[in-house]
């Protein structure tokens, strides 16, 4: 069977029966269901190759773009030792070192380049790297600790885009147990004030949770019945069994109707006049349990997306989809590649005087002119 198919939906008896309330909200919220299974198998499926590609084609244009700016950078520190540079180039040069010198100590992995690159941007800029930064990081990490209301702790580095995500988690499982904490303290307040209807109305309301569970648990013994290995005789028979049982108990814990249901077709435990005769009152607690599975898997795809664009430093506000992960990528590399022909150009222009002087000029004329077409007149 088809993972993704509409294989599980209520379809009429008759082309002029219609469906209950219940009935279309059973098929709807199972088409939605299907649309976030595929999301997320998609998001699995695709992030594996993103990586393989980063790795394979980006990752070495990062490396060999991080040595180009590292060698540009010592080259204008050796140009702006020279005679035949102006006051006003030695100023724009200044300025270069101090800017790239910055941007590639905050990023090298290597400690003697960063060390050098520290170096050049206290001789030209006059400022300490490292107590900038740090600067920089406590400011961030008090604006993280007043807007999410957290204590980060000592050892948290606010640099790794892992850091974030395990942060990420550690948020999202505080929100639970706080909702958690201020539903119980509601229902505690609640409950001495309301009134006998009230109450016998919450009761109701516990009756179907359980009945929700017991749903769930009905069809998960009746499925364990059905397959268990221990009363098969045949190896490949139990085998096979095994094999589903593990599937069954997989979905089970993570409370998937919709996957218990399309095992018991899976195995003819069920079959479609099944799933159109299911009475009004089962749809009722099938149709909140889908609600509960849906919005479950859309947290998991937020988690998984936002995982993503942290470990790899894509805008949140950038629309990705697995589809295009890969089409994204390549684009990337283009631009990737582009610079890395610009660098190799800036850097054969400062290996002479009479070179780097005429792109220096250029590059001023270039700024001018992008400032002016900036302006609003």
């Amino acid at each position: 069977m088809d993972l993704f198919s509409n294989s599980i939906s209520i379809v009429p008896a008759q082309k002029s029966d219609r469906l209950s309330r219940q009935q279309k909200t059973f098929n709807t919220l199972i088409g939605k269901i299907e649309k976030k299974r595929a999301l997320l198998a998609g998001w699995e499926s695709s992030i594996p190759l993103f990586q393989q590609r980063y790795a394979a084609k980006m990752q070495p244009l990062i490396e060999q773009a991080a040595m180009t700016r590292f060698e540009f950078v010592r080259r204008l520190d050796w140009a702006y030792q020279q005679k035949g540079i102006s006051k006003t180039e030695r100023h724009y040069i200044a300025g270069m070192i101090s800017d790239l010198a910055s941007e590639i100590a905050s990023r090298s992995e290597s400690a003697d380049d960063c060390e050098a690159m520290k170096a050049l941007y206290k001789k030209y800029s006059g400022g300490d790297f490292d107590a900038e930064e740090a600067e920089s990081m406590e400011a961030m990490r008090s604006m993280v600790e007043t807007d999410f209301g957290v204590d980060l702790g000592d050892d948290f580095d606010m640099s790794s885009p892992d850091a974030f995500i395990k942060l990420q988690q550690r948020l999202a499982e505080e929100a639970d147990r706080q909702n958690a904490a201020r539903q119980a303290k509601s229902e505690k307040q609640a409950r001495r004030k309301k009134t006998a209807k009230q109450l016998a109305q919450e009761e109701k309301l516990c009756e179907e949770e359980q009945r929700m569970k017991l749903s769930l648990r009905e069809i998960y013994r009746k499925l364990a019945s059905a397959l268990h290995p221990d009363r098969e005789l045949d190896p490949e028979a139990r085998l096979r069994k095994t094999a589903l049982m593990q599937r069954v108990n997989q979905a089970y814990d993570n409370k998937d109707l919709l996957r218990l249901l399309e095992l018991q077709l899976e195995i003819e435990h069920i079959d479609q006049t099944a799933i159109n005769t299911m009475s009004e009152e089962r749809l009722t607690y099938y149709n909140k349990i889908l609600k509960d599975q849906l919005l479950d898997l859309e947290m998991e795809i937020d988690h998984v997306d936002t995982g993503f664009r942290l470990r790899f430093g894509i805008d949140p506000f950038t629309r990705l989809e697995p589809a295009s992960l890969l089409r994204f990528l390549e684009a990337d590399i283009v631009r990737a590649r582009q610079e890395m022909r610009d660098l190799e150009s800036d850097l054969a222009a400062a290996q002479a005087i009479g070179t780097l002087k005429t792109w220096l000029k250029a590059m001023r004329r270039r700024q001018r002119d992008e400032y002016f077409d900036d302006m609003p007149f």
